[in-house]
Protein backbone atom coordinates (compact mmCIF):
# COMPACT_ATOMS: atom_id res chain seq x y z
CA UNK A 1 0.00 0.00 0.00
CA UNK A 2 1.28 3.79 -0.62
CA UNK A 3 1.94 5.67 2.61
CA UNK A 4 -0.97 8.20 1.90
CA UNK A 5 -3.02 5.58 2.29
CA UNK A 6 -2.10 4.20 5.37
CA UNK A 7 -1.76 7.59 6.23
CA UNK A 8 -6.34 7.83 5.50
CA UNK A 9 -6.74 4.26 6.77
CA UNK A 10 -5.35 5.69 10.08
CA UNK A 11 -6.87 8.63 10.56
CA UNK A 12 -10.15 7.07 9.52
CA UNK A 13 -10.02 5.00 12.19
CA UNK A 14 -8.87 6.96 14.97
CA UNK A 15 -11.81 9.08 13.69
CA UNK A 16 -13.94 6.16 14.68
CA UNK A 17 -12.46 5.39 17.43
CA UNK A 18 -12.78 9.11 19.05
CA UNK A 19 -16.66 8.80 18.26
CA UNK A 20 -17.25 5.52 19.41
CA UNK A 21 -15.41 6.72 22.63
CA UNK A 22 -17.85 9.90 23.61
CA UNK A 23 -19.66 8.93 26.61
CA UNK A 24 -23.01 10.62 27.34
CA UNK A 25 -22.76 13.63 29.37
CA UNK A 26 -23.63 12.85 33.16
CA UNK A 27 -26.50 15.37 34.86
CA UNK A 28 -26.62 15.59 38.04
CA UNK A 29 -30.23 16.56 39.81
CA UNK A 30 -30.10 17.67 43.28
CA UNK A 31 -33.04 16.67 45.51
CA UNK A 32 -35.44 19.34 46.68
CA UNK A 33 -34.76 19.46 50.06
CA UNK A 34 -37.33 18.24 52.83
CA UNK A 35 -39.00 21.00 54.74
CA UNK A 36 -39.71 20.78 58.25
CA UNK A 37 -43.39 19.71 59.46
CA UNK A 38 -44.74 22.89 61.42
CA UNK A 39 -45.03 22.69 65.32
CA UNK A 40 -48.00 23.61 66.60
CA UNK A 41 -47.63 25.21 70.20
CA UNK A 42 -50.99 24.95 72.64
CA UNK A 43 -49.54 26.83 75.28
Amino acid sequence: MSKSIKTLLAVSLVAFVAACAQQEEVVYVEPEPIPAEPTYNKY
